[in-house]
């Protein structure tokens, strides 16, 4: 058997060397609580704030705050949840239809909190649609909520043109950014874009599970959503996770130059390949070429093949791929991102992700291609019409 190949690198990713290396380092060296007044103490201490500005620099946010948390998850909820705390007026939040189960079951306790929430609806493509956008925004928004990245569709969102709206209807308004799908990917200019916050995770980008980061501008105000012993000057209590902290550090310098425009031509000769082989194959989101296509989500339906069924396949092939977001797998149910952007429910039903990283070879894609070709026409035949 071939040896695996993994492409689902947006539900988790593996470990680098030096990743590896760092979390030994901190295991070994750096495993002082940073909080304590000796020495070995305040030395972790520095290595923690020394990622801290890393982490930064990386999005384009040098001199901004940075709080580090468990997971991308944690950092959304206290970005909208911790920051609407803050507001004394009480009016509409704007959620895009495409946003991961982070942001959207926040929903509820956004509307306890005494705020109104409101979809931003989808285009075709993936992408929220400007111009509904444009018609729901007023003085009465107080914040914006739009990821960076679609985790499922591959979709970049405007985040340009969503500022510039902002700026000219509701001036006061916060916008926070999902960025789990989008950091180190596709390019983040913090300060450039006039975002007021930023959430990413580790595990995502080749660090370990259990570390993320808010970054955040110094004027813009954050509550605490969880308390104890003050670390994160107030905003996230709980000792800090170093290794983990570390690992993000490490996954951050180390994260290749090239790897946005290796990731683009690999997904690239994926789709041809694909599309070559089966002509009944459908892309869902951005098509190549696009600027709102990222380099390393390609979601595609091969209809009439149920996704589930080709994944078990290509499985057992020891390729493996997604039939939607890790985070909501275990629930069979259609996609809610892909019906926003108005596929049928046998479009969804059929969909596969595949997501790449900077180690995914051509040989990889090749052979995945042939193993996706061989095992449709099988499929195709035995599927009931």
């Amino acid at each position: 058997m071939h040896t695996m190949i993994y492409l689902d690198n947006s539900a988790t990713t593996r470990p680098t060397e030096p990743v590896i290396a760092a979390v030994e380092h901190a295991m070994r060296e750096m495993w002082f609580n940073p909080s304590a007044l000796y020495k070995p103490s305040m030395d972790t201490q520095k290595e923690v704030e020394a990622v801290r500005k890393t982490v930064l620099h990386a999005a384009g946010a040098d001199g901004e705050r940075l709080v580090f948390t468990a997971c991308g998850t944690e950092a959304d909820n206290l970005a909208i949840l911790g920051h609407l705390k803050t507001r004394k007026t009480h009016g509409r939040v704007l959620i895009f239809a495409g946003e991961h189960p982070a942001v959207t079951s926040c929903i509820p306790e956004i509307e306890r909190l005494g705020y109104r929430t409101e979809i931003i609806a989808a285009r075709h493509d993936g992408c929220a649609d400007l111009e509904k956008l444009e018609k729901q925004m007023d003085e009465q928004v107080d914040m914006i909520v739009m990821m960076h990245v679609n985790n499922e569709s591959g979709a970049i969102q405007p985040l340009s043109e969503v500022c510039a709206l902002r700026d000219q209807y509701c001036p006061s308004a916060a916008i926070h950014v999902d960025g789990v799908q989008g950091f180190l990917r596709v390019p983040v200019h913090f300060h450039r874009l006039g975002i007021q916050s930023y959430a990413l995770s580790g595990h995502k980008i080749h660090a370990l599970k259990g570390v993320g980061a808010l970054i955040f501008r110094k004027d813009h105000k954050i509550a605490p959503i969880g308390f104890g012993g003050g670390q994160e000057n107030g905003l996230r209590s709980g000792t800090e996770n170093t290794a983990g902290i570390m690992s993000l550090g490490a996954a951050v310098e180390h994260y290749p130059d090239h790897g946005a425009e290796w990731m683009m031509e690999r997904k690239c000769q994926l789709w041809e390949g694909i599309h070559r082989e089966i002509l009944e194959a459908k892309m869902n989101g951005p098509q190549i070429g696009s600027p709102a296509c990222s380099p390393h989500i390609l979601n595609v339906s091969l209809t009439p093949v149920r996704s589930q069924t080709m994944l078990f396949a290509l499985e057992g092939d020891g390729i493996l791929v997604s039939a939607g977001s890790a985070c909501a797998s275990h629930k069979q149910k259609i996609s809610p991102v892909l019906s926003s952007m108005g596929l049928s429910t046998q479009e969804a039903d059929c969909a596969l992700r595949f997501s790449l990283c900077p180690q995914t070879s051509a040989e990889d894609i090749d052979y995945t291609i042939e193993r996706i070709r061989t095992h449709y026409r099988m499929l195709k035949a035995y599927t009931r019409r």
